[in-house]
């Protein structure tokens, strides 16, 4: 009887599967004798030996989370009332005095702090563990296959105002210069950067787990109606398909770059990273990679990840219908790229340092060829339980496609159809830094500032005006904010970035922005 009140859901799903197979089983029994019944019986029974075994799977894998959860949440709020009991009792005793002696006022006062935290980090793991408890009897999304399919996403609000000239209105990367008659500033709201995601887990093949994902959200331009700026168009993020077994993993499909893996935290900036064109390498892009993890202790993991890319220069698509391949894939070979990276596990949070490097063609026609290559490290310092240093570098040489270079791989004497216009690759290094204070599992503070720089040698080599019609010698990005997330699934955040770019002219432009940010995570 304990049984049936604690699932009801499963036992509904149990007596739906019985009818089910009871109504099937009636139905073969009434089909006629013929020469060849015996066989289309035989099929029909497998066939349903075939779902009751899954439906038993199904019912066994509820019964196990379903248990494992009750186990946790009964854990957790035994540790829950026991640092409660013990909080009452603490402040019972200074009450009348009895241990007043024991500990000074200070550190009491560090004691109720700890507990304090400590409290309200087993509370928000509590409602975690309750709300995964509810997901088991919730109704899944549906999908063709027999396997779970999981939509989550985030609607994200952001309400700015922006002092000085920016290339992009609601997620500034470069700081511009600003006409006479022009105020000089902005101010607005968006919803564009919300997103929507899809992941679904699928069958063992070969020893390996397998699983997919799909993600998208509305930066992707705008509708071409009146007030079109609100109704941002649906592009694709990122959407890989994975094997995955105990130590090693295949990923196919559309992905951040694996060899530059970290990016500063912001809600900011997610349709485009924050500090992008300044030092923070970015793309989405098509990739086939392999990747190994050697256990060497623990809490001490060595990765060896390894991979081809498509081959992107960073040119704009000359058509909006029909796909031309751009001077990376006219290289006819993939870009190639590895890391090597180690992590521990110091005061609770993962230390990080890793290496990559990056080589891809370009073949501007011809005979133009460009070797693009870069050399990045990335890391992440747990430097206290409640601070955190991260960041990344980079040199390298026409790698525009990456965003690095400010999105500048070469440039050229001429028009590029003519076959006398020279080209030039253009060299650049860059990188950020970011340091992150979080006195609380639901408050954090973070400042960062990066910095892209091309080399001014190499854009004064053809000095014939670049994509912004004047070439950009260096970016300089700076941001701090403040994240506060009161439950998992809610966040506000404020931020203030400052922008500072130079030409390879004696000129410079500078720009600000105050971002006001709430989302609702699904």
């Amino acid at each position: 009887m304990r049984w049936i009140s604690v699932y009801p859901r499963m036992w509904f799903y149990f007596a739906l599967m019985l009818s089910f197979v009871l109504s099937s089983t009636a139905q073969v029994s009434q089909t006629p004798s013929a020469s060849n019944s015996n066989e289309a019986l035989t099929d029909t029974v497998r066939q349903l030996q075939e779902q009751v075994q899954e439906l038993r799977k199904t019912v066994q894998t509820m019964q196990s989370e379903a248990a494992q959860y009750r186990q946790e949440t009964i854990e957790l709020k035994q540790e829950l009332d026991a640092t409660r009991s013990q909080q009452t009792a603490d402040n019972s005793s200074t009450a009348d005095g009895s241990s007043v002696h024991l500990v000074a006022d200070s550190d009491r006062s560090a004691q109720s702090g700890k507990d304090d935290d400590r409290k309200a980090r087993l509370d928000e793991e509590y409602q975690l563990l309750s709300g995964k408890i509810d997901d088991q009897y919730q109704t899944k999304v549906e999908s063709w296959s027999k396997y779970r399919v999981r939509f989550s996403g985030i609607v994200l609000f952001n309400l700015f105002s922006n002092i000085g000239t920016v290339d992009n209105i609601d997620i500034p990367s470069l700081a511009m210069y600003t006409p006479p008659g022009t105020s000089g500033g902005s101010f607005g709201a968006s919803l564009r950067q919300s997103q929507l995601g899809f992941a679904v887990t699928g069958p063992t093949f070969a020893g390996a787990r397998t699983s997919a994902d799909i993600r998208f959200d509305f930066g992707g331009g705008f509708s071409g109606v009146p007030n079109g700026t609100n109704y941002g168009l649906a592009w694709l993020r990122t959407g890989t398909a994975r094997l995955d077994w105990t130590n090693t993993s295949v990923v196919v499909g559309q992905d951040a770059l694996f060899f530059s893996p970290n990016s500063p935290t912001s809600f900011a900036a997610q349709s485009i990273p924050t500090l992008a064109y300044a030092g923070n390498l970015w793309s989405w892009t098509p990739q086939a990679r392999i990747e190994h993890r050697f256990a060497l202790a623990d809490d001490s993991t060595l990765v060896a990840q390894a991979g081809i890319l498509d081959n992107l220069s960073g040119s704009i698509p000359s058509n909006s219908t029909y796909r031309s391949p751009d001077p990376g894939e006219s290289s006819r070979q993939p870009a190639y790229a590895t890391r090597l990276a180690w992590t521990k596990t110091i005061f609770g949070q993962p230390f990080v340092i890793g290496g990559g490097a990056y080589y891809g063609r370009q073949n501007y026609g011809f005979s133009r060829n460009v070797d693009g290559w870069a050399a990045m490290t990335d890391f992440n310092f747990p430097l206290h339980r409640m601070f955190a240093l991260s960041g990344k570098f980079y040199r390298g040489k026409a790698v525009g496609g990456l965003s690095g270079g400010l999105g500048t791989s070469i440039v050229a004497s001429g028009d590029l159809a003519q076959p006398s216009s020279m080209v030039y690759p253009v060299n650049s290094t860059g990188g950020w830094i970011q340091l992150k204070f979080q006195p609380r599992s639901t408050l954090e503070f973070n400042a960062a500032y990066g910095e892209d720089n091309p080399f001014a040698a190499d854009l004064r080599y053809f000095p014939n005006g670049g994509v912004y019609g004047v070439y950009l010698g260096r970016n300089q990005g700076t941001i701090a904010n403040v994240i506060y997330r009161p439950k998992s699934d809610l966040l506000f955040s404020a931020e203030y970035h400052y922008l500072k770019t130079y030409s390879i002219f004696p000129f410079d432009y500078s720009a600000s922005q105050f971002n006001l940010i709430m989302g609702v995570l699904f």
